[in-house]
């Protein structure tokens, strides 16, 4: 994980407010961010499928989408 602090300052000029943007635009990109546990996972595939199966006969492109969403889950 990691943890990033900034010091703020009432310097409001076009530059600091451009700096204050790309730190914040570098801490959004590289933020760690939390994995999906297994359990979680196969639960959502097999709800997705779940939902995919109940839309067929009415709306098979929407249940072909919902397919595709659970193989790349």
């Amino acid at each position: 994980m990691s943890a990033t602090t900034y010091t703020t300052s009432n310097d409001t000029g076009y530059f600091a407010n451009i700096a204050t943007a790309v730190r914040q635009l570098f801490a959004a990109v590289f933020a760690v961010q939390p994995g999906m546990s297994q359990r979680n996972k196969e639960d959502t595939i097999s709800w997705l499928n779940h939902l995919a199966n109940d839309c067929e006969r009415h709306s098979p492109g929407l249940s072909a989408e919902l397919r595709f969403f659970a193989s790349r889950a």
